[in-house]
């Protein structure tokens, strides 16, 4: 029965998720993700580096505020 739930709630989190990144491209909040200022971004002549560091940074804050919020609520 606990792991229903789990799946359940985790299915919801994923559909929530999805919602959000499709309505993000429409408004041009995925243009952006990836294209910080922060982000490293080396281009040679034989080779390319790309590393979001920035980006990570930002997804890192919103999902620990997230997990937060989801801790207080749930007792």
């Amino acid at each position: 029965m606990q792991l229903a739930k789990v799946l359940f709630i985790t299915g919801g989190v994923l559909i929530g998720l999805g919602f959000l990144v499709w309505g993000g491209s429409h408004f041009g909040f995925g243009q952006k993700l990836g294209r910080l200022p922060g982000d490293i971004r080396i281009e040679g002549k034989n080779f390319s580096f790309y590393f979001p560091l920035a980006s990570s940074l930002l997804l890192s804050a919103l999902l620990s505020l997230i997990f937060y919020l989801w801790g207080k609520i749930k007792p």
